[in-house]
């Protein structure tokens, strides 16, 4: 197996807390925190609903793989928060497999649909009904996310100590 990277990449669905426990776990850790939607919108200086609507998905997919790139080239270890459906494109799995420790956060479905339910940012939960884009896009995604994981943390009904601690527990080296 090739020679990972240090960074601990945070993956999962919208909703499922990878901004803010990725900046937890790194103020805990002394690290960095990079979002990889953050990073698109400051090199691109456009929202992601922006990209979405002006240049479309495969655009902006386009744009997430340049900025994973840009992380393999960090020398310095950092916590990574990447979009939802960044693992989905094939040519992003080993990119984030080099940079690190990925942790899927898994989140069930009830617990997303009260994250989200007040969301208007995210395109691909624009039109229809919340729970059925939410079960229709994890049904696609969740296999994924679990092959691309190193580490799997459940992230319903716990606090955000108890979730720290199990990511620290399952990343230290």
């Amino acid at each position: 197996m090739e020679k990972k990277g240090e960074h601990i990449i945070l993956i999962g669905f919208m909703g499922a807390g990878k901004t803010t426990l990725g900046k937890k776990l790194a103020r805990r850790l002394e690290l960095e925190f990079v979002d990889t939607d953050e990073m698109v919108e400051s090199q691109t200086g456009q929202t992601i609903s922006d990209i979405f609507a002006r240049k479309g998905e495969a655009y902006f997919r386009s744009l997430e793989t340049d900025m994973l790139r840009q992380l393999g080239q960090r020398e310095k270890r950092c916590v990574v928060a990447v979009g939802g459906g960044l693992p989905m494109q094939a040519e992003n799995r080993p990119l984030l497999k080099e940079l690190g420790t990925v942790i899927f956060l898994e989140t069930g479905v009830e617990t997303l649909v009260q994250r989200l339910k007040n969301d208007t940012k995210r395109p691909k939960l624009q039109g229809g009904d919340l729970r059925e884009r939410i079960v229709t896009l994890m049904n696609e995604r969740e296999a994924v996310y679990r092959r691309v994981a190193d580490v799997c943390v459940s992230t319903d009904n716990r606090s955000y100590g108890s979730i720290l601690e199990e990511m620290i527990s399952k990343t230290e080296k």
